[in-house]
């Protein structure tokens, strides 16, 4: 009498083609799991506005007019080229009416010679584990407060000094802000671009 063994469980990458609910005696094909892929960016939060402020204390310490309010998160693995980008991108963003000819998206702040609030935000890395937030890919306080200077720096260069505020690094600030729209956008810097500059639209 001949043993029948039985035969060896599939393999876990291992799907059969199925039809209905049956298998329909196709070609094995692996599907392996997909991960999600760790934030390894400076992430900005664009907001258009009629006006924005940030209060320290009971104290305004910075305001603007019209133009754009950008919270700021600085992740671990920033370098100069994410600050670069990022800076790149909100000046040229055009959120903004050209008056002179009606149309909508077509002029960025300097253009429009607008304000630009920047407020270090590092909670825009929060992932939550349970109910708690966790923050642990931000950059610490220690390395971050320099760092930051470095990007208001950069937005002071790129345009008129005057022109760019920011609230205290490591306060607790109130940010006051009347979103004109509402325009708001979230811009992370391009692993792809941080060694080239990427083309600008005109």
């Amino acid at each position: 009498m001949s043993l029948l063994t039985a035969p060896p469980p599939p393999s876990p990458l291992t799907l059969s083609a199925v039809s209905g609910g049956r298998a329909d005696g196709g070609t094995l094909v692996a599907h392996p799991r997909k991960r999600s892929r760790p934030i390894r960016a400076m992430r900005a939060v664009v907001q258009r506005v009629a006006a924005a402020s940030v209060e320290v204390e009971g104290k305004i310490v910075s305001e603007i007019g019209p133009g754009l309010l950008v919270l700021v998160g600085i992740h671990e693995s920033d370098t100069d080229s994410d600050a670069d980008y990022i800076c790149r991108k909100v000046l040229n963003m055009r959120l903004f009416t050209n008056d002179s000819t009606g149309r909508h998206w077509d002029q960025n702040v300097m253009q429009k010679n607008y304000g630009v609030l920047l407020v270090s935000q590092f909670t825009l890395y929060g992932i939550m584990k349970g109910n708690k937030p966790d923050f642990h890919v931000a950059m610490s306080p220690q390395k971050a407060k320099p760092f930051y200077e470095f990007v208001v720096d950069r937005f002071r260069n790129s345009y008129k000094p005057d022109s760019v505020k920011d609230g205290i690094f490591g306060a607790m600030m109130k940010v006051n802000l009347i979103n004109d729209g509402p325009v708001t956008l979230q811009l992370d810097s391009s692993p792809s671009s941080k060694n080239t500059a990427d083309s600008e639209e005109p």
